[in-house]
């Protein structure tokens, strides 16, 4: 027996609305982080530190290496997102210099060395401890090189205007440049996350990231300056869900009020 006309209609309706809510979720999806845990960046990769010295950032790489990747005009999160990585490594157990780099990179192929030069001077005070003089590296780079270190790194941004949208996050790689650890973050990072995540980097150690989940539920709003609660893309995931059960339910039964019929006509 062939399923109403009722129910293919409902069905057409949930199918088009799953369509419908998981075209706009990718949509959404091409700005923000996608973790590439275990993989590494490329061997080519070309930068310039806030000395004007081409670097090779994958051969420049011997301990557990920071990535934090900002824009040095940037009017939103980059500044607080360096602030809390230096008050993190001011607090930590682990010493700059000693145990981890950090690679501070500018992300706009805009910006050039002595932009660069200046911010390290200012966040460079804000760490008393360790050496920031050769191992807190700013960099400045061109498009193709920034394009490809994004793609590696997974991190995905959107140029808005004069300006960027962009997720805030740190980036921790292994000695030998593996992809080891994601740390979200806008203001504030746990002192005892970095020196973990330095420990386990140093090691070749690699994990989930469990605030991932806050990445979803958090979009950066550019007017405001700050992370606010994405309504749309929890709704469209509670009624993608919601439509999806209620879509099996239906199935389930059509299917169950089936069974005693062709029974019947079977022992007939």
């Amino acid at each position: 027996m062939k399923l109403s006309t009722v129910k293919l209609v409902t069905i057409q309706f949930f199918l088009l609305l799953f369509f419908f809510i998981f075209n706009s979720a990718q949509a959404e999806e091409e700005l923000g982080v996608y973790e590439h845990l275990d993989e590494y960046i490329s061997d080519d990769l070309m930068f310039t530190d806030e000395l004007f010295n081409e670097v090779n950032l994958l051969e420049s790489i011997d301990k557990p290496t920071i990535i934090s990747l900002v824009y040095y005009e940037c009017p939103g999160i980059c500044s607080p997102l360096l602030n809390g990585l230096a008050e993190a490594m001011e607090k930590t157990d682990v010493v700059i210099g000693k145990d981890y780099q950090v690679y501070t990179i500018s992300f706009s192929h805009t910006e050039k060395p002595p932009l660069a030069r200046k911010k390290k001077r200012t966040y460079q005070k804000l760490v008393t401890q360790g050496d920031t003089d050769n191992y807190w590296k700013f960099f400045t780079g061109d498009s193709t090189n920034i394009h490809r270190l994004l793609d590696d790194l997974g991190f995905k941004v959107k140029k808005d205007g004069k300006e960027y949208i962009h997720p805030g996050t740190l980036i921790v790689l292994s000695p030998n440049g593996k992809i080891t650890r994601y740390l979200y973050g806008s203001t504030y990072f746990l002192p005892f996350d970095i020196k973990m995540a330095v420990v386990e980097a140093a090691q070749g150690k690699s994990g989930p990231t469990i605030n991932k989940v806050l990445n979803y539920c958090f979009s950066y709003d550019p007017e405001g300056k700050k992370y606010v609660l994405n309504i749309t893309k929890i709704s469209g995931s509670i009624i993608l869900g919601l439509a999806l059960i209620l879509l099996f339910s239906m199935l389930y039964k059509g299917n169950k009020r089936k069974e005693p019929r062709f029974n019947n006509e079977e022992t007939r």
